[in-house]
């Protein structure tokens, strides 16, 4: 979101040249990379001839099965000899091109290990991650947050601060799980865009995003109506109904039933890999309030298939295999599957596992939205909440 073009293509360059001087002729290849913003200078961070997590993410934030394609290459197959399979029209040679945000939070563990350094450095630490899809950052990152299934996650517009600025510019200062809060809140006490760029040296441009859902935040609590405008708005920047309840001193049934009284609900759009200059075929779906439905109709009865959300310490292989093979048990017995979840790592979030795929939050209002656009979409059996595992509040296994 912040670097030049010029920048963008150094990049390439340097990861090719990466990948031939260590002898990577096929596969999966991870290459990550830091810029100084003042003078440029350009850092490899890490390569791995492999891969990883963030291969996993990428496929997921492009809709481009990287793992897939390259065992393709291994065998001796060319990208141009490989179809993608979302559009069916263009080759695997077609670099992705996106009309879509997508925002990735990391998930970390710190309350199991209380002994641990939770201040983050270049040493992998977190447990999982969440991603969220959107048709602009904020709605992204409102998505994002939401994901992660812990209620200090999401901004808390409403909630008084009791820090100082001077204390909340301090903490800020290193890296740690929740930084993001502290610093909405440094902006909510009033703290400028340079003083926050001077403390954490946050790029200003994400600075300015957070900026926007805080001023949307402020209209709504301000004005005397909830008007369709005003609610659409804050919607479009990732305001959440239990947010917007917060800031109204209503409760999020309320809000949810004025919202759909005035017709304001999400519609679906399609992963495509291409921004749309082809139709995609596969029904990889993310939710925005835009204006368009690209959810295809559907003559099958279909079960919605709850996932796992982040990753947790020793679920995710249990909770994700239950999944699939739900998927597979549903479409031996006749059904369509569709599989609801927003954890890139998982084999239930691959776009050929169910019959389509809906990238989403796993709260109440994401998941009766969906439930409401496949009732529209076709006929619906039911809803599987949880497969595998325990109940997410319950302690873990000794």
């Amino acid at each position: 979101m912040t670097l030049t073009d010029r920048e963008l293509q150094r990049m390439r360059d340097v990861g090719i040249g990466i990948i031939r001087a260590v002898g990577v002729d096929t596969g999966g290849c991870n290459i990550q990379f830091a810029i100084n913003p003042v003078d440029g200078r350009m850092i490899v961070i890490e390569m791995n001839p492999r891969v990883s997590r963030s291969s996993a993410l990428a496929s997921k934030a492009t809709g481009f099965p990287i793992a897939k394609i390259a065992a393709k290459v291994a065998v001796g197959y060319t990208l141009d000899e490989i179809p993608n399979d979302i559009t069916k029209e263009t080759p695997a040679s077609f670099e992705p091109t996106l009309d879509y945000v997508i925002v990735k939070v990391p998930r970390f563990a710190f309350e199991k290990f209380p002994a641990a350094d939770p201040f983050l450095t270049t040493h992998m630490k977190s447990v999982g991650e969440a991603m969220g899809i959107g048709r602009n950052f904020t709605e992204a990152l409102g998505k994002a947050l939401r994901s992660m299934e812990d209620p200090k996650a999401p901004f808390e517009f409403g909630q008084p601060i009791t820090e100082s600025l001077q204390e909340l510019l301090e903490t800020m200062k290193r890296p740690f799980d929740g930084r993001i809060q502290v610093v909405m809140n440094a902006l909510r006490a009033g703290a400028t865009v340079e003083q926050v760029f001077e403390a954490t040296a946050i790029d200003p441009w994400f600075l300015d995003q957070l900026v926007l859902m805080l001023e949307a935040a402020r209209e709504v609590r301000d004005a005397s109506d909830l008007t369709p405008e005003l609610l659409r708005h804050a919607k479009r920047h990732g305001l959440s109904d239990a947010q917007i309840a917060k800031l109204r001193n209503l409760s999020t049934d309320v809000v949810r039933g004025v919202r759909w009284a005035l017709g304001i609900r999400p519609v679906y759009k399609a992963v495509d890999t291409c921004a749309a200059e082809f139709a995609a075929s596969t029904p990889y779906l993310y939710s925005s309030y835009d204006e368009e439905s690209e959810v295809p109709r559907r003559t099958k009865e279909a079960v919605l298939i709850l996932g796992s959300g982040p990753n947790r310490i020793g679920q995710g292989i249990e909770f994700d295999y239950s999944c699939v093979h739900a998927t597979m048990a549903l479409r031996e017995a006749g059904y369509e599957t569709v599989m609801v979840n927003c954890n890139p790592e998982t084999v239930s979030t691959d776009y050929d596992t169910s019959d389509r795929l809906y990238f989403e939050p796993l709260t109440a209002e994401d998941v009766l939205e969906i439930y409401h656009a496949e009732l529209a979409a076709g006929p619906v059996a039911g809803v599987i909440c949880q497969l595998g595992g325990r109940p997410r509040s319950s302690s873990p296994r000794p």
